[in-house]
């Protein structure tokens, strides 16, 4: 159970560090804003699916 918790924290840390990433690769032009945008996008998703994987198995 401590596994699962700890998959649904990483996908929140996840979730936090994309964003972060997204905008340091559009600001040194490596990303299109698109992309940009459409890793925003999975990083909202990753962290909202953490966070139903880890409050999910809460005893």
């Amino acid at each position: 159970m401590d596994t699962v918790r700890s998959l649904g924290r990483l996908g929140q840390l996840l979730g936090l560090v994309l964003p972060a990433l997204a905008i340091l690769l559009e600001l040194n032009r490596a990303i299109t804003l698109g992309q940009m945008l459409v890793m925003l996008l999975a990083a909202v998703c990753c962290f909202w699916i953490g966070r139903l994987v880890e409050g999910y198995f809460v005893p």
